[in-house]
């Protein structure tokens, strides 16, 4: 099939370069002409395991393009995926402005019948702004053109993103004709030889899907997080007790691990759209708005055992680990950042180490003199008076701790996300301060 994706973010970029795996034609467009010459030259312009390769050799093979000529690419195209960013507004809810004006522009060049298919991350209801969209620009044109405007959320995890993409565990299309779905069936078929299924449904509830998994997940995290707190207090271990429910089928074991809260670019957006989404309507979300709380409060909370716990002389902190989460370069709305910004607040300076993460690290903080970046894991904790440990990078799991301690002026370690045994590390000589488990 031919194929436009419009927006070469995480979500069009990751699409558009595993439709082309399958043999698809694809012609992925965007404003960015910085972006589109470095994805010309086969290099992603974000880190995420696997791109570079996939990308560089369907480059190569002449099945996938990047491009700033829309009206080529609408009138090429047999389906146009729009993935373009929908960031939140000061209110929380989503800001449809990008998703609507490639509507606009779809509708200002196509010449026969299209099916365009919102992959973005929208509120519920927007496939209708959409048509009515493309109703209006056909409508000022003086063209009677045949459509459709089908959801196709994606289910994408950062740092395992092609994977899920060339082999989901379900793909969820919302269409209201006969010939979208047929079409979509199609293009998917090739993904879906494990047996895996393509869930049919009407676009606002598959819009709907979308916002109610991440929430789903998030009040997972956020619930474990409440434990953990509780376990601190009465000298229980949420390890033990992740262990003993997370065997409960009805449970099961992802998604509760305590740690400083989730963040990244789904989540915490799609947590409070939900929100503001049923405040319109007059549906008050009180356990998400809990949910948010708690993601909130573990930060802080976090952020408070290791003020309490430093000498009054500590102004030195080592920071392993800067990305919401191991395997991907995204900072958005991570941990980390909080933590950086509250002891940079507190005039302290930060030696700050993420094998990936470093460059965006460096921007956000407008590469202030007390944010230091080091290119090794250990040179970051020379003469610091505690380890703090927002990110679970892999590297970080069996560290050479004579290292550390002959580089460390106070032996001293925060590990946000639980990745060392209490016992194990005290018997290192070190002072250990996790997320719900006896100090």
């Amino acid at each position: 099939m031919k194929i436009t994706v419009f927006g070469t973010g995480y979500v069009g970029l990751v699409t558009g370069v595993c439709f082309a795996e399958m043999g698809n034609n694809v012609s992925c467009v965007d404003i960015d002409p910085n972006k589109l010459k470095m994805l010309r030259d086969g290099k992603s312009p974000i880190y995420e395991p696997g791109l570079d390769t996939l990308l560089l050799s369907n480059i190569k093979s002449n099945r996938i393009t990047f491009t700033d000529d829309a009206k080529t690419s609408v009138n090429s195209a047999d389906i146009i995926f729009i993935a373009v960013g929908t960031p939140p507004q000061e209110d929380g809810s989503a800001d449809l402005q990008y998703v609507l004006k490639v509507a606009d522009t779809i509708a200002e060049h196509m010449n026969e019948y299209k099916l365009v298919v919102t992959k973005s991350t929208v509120p519920v209801g927007t496939f209708q702004k959409v048509k009515e969209a493309i109703e209006k620009k056909l409508k000022a044109r003086g063209q009677q053109l045949s459509f459709d405007v089908a959801s196709n959320p994606e289910f994408l995890r950062e740092g395992c993103a092609i994977e899920d993409c060339l082999k989901p565990n379900r793909v969820v299309i919302g269409v209201e004709s006969q010939k979208a779905q047929e079409i979509l069936t199609n293009l998917y078929d090739p993904f879906l030889k494990n047996g895996n299924p393509i869930l049919t449904m009407d676009p606002a509830s598959s819009e709907m899907t979308k916002y109610a998994a991440n929430a789903m997940l998030a009040t997972k995290i956020s619930l474990m997080n409440e434990f953990s707190r509780i376990c601190e207090k009465v000298g229980a271990d949420i390890e033990a007790v992740r262990k003993g429910i997370g065997s409960d089928h009805r449970i099961g074991p992802h998604f509760i691990y305590a740690g400083v809260g989730y963040g990244g670019s789904c989540f915490p957006k799609d947590v409070s759209a939900l929100v503001r989404s049923g405040r319109e309507v007059n549906e008050e979300l009180q356990i998400l708005n809990a949910v948010e709380e708690t993601n909130q409060l573990q930060r802080r909370r976090f952020i408070s055992v290791i003020e309490k716990n430093l000498s009054s002389q500590g102004k030195r902190l080592a920071i392993w680990g800067v990305a919401f989460k191991p395997g991907t370069d995204d900072i958005r709305e991570a941990p980390a950042l909080d933590i950086i910004q509250h002891f940079l607040d507190q005039q302290y300076t930060l030696q700050v180490y993420d094998p990936v993460a470093a460059e965006n690290a460096r921007a956000h903080f407008n590469n202030h003199p007390a944010v230091k970046f080091f290119d090794d894991q250990y040179a970051a904790l020379e003469g610091t008076d505690a380890l703090v440990i927002p990110t679970e990078w892999k590297s970080f799991r069996e560290p050479d701790f004579t290292k550390m301690k002959s580089l460390m002026k106070t032996h001293l370690i925060f590990d946000g996300r639980n990745i060392y045994s209490p016992k194990y590390i005290k018997q290192q000589g070190f002072k250990y301060h996790s997320i719900g488990r006896p100090q």
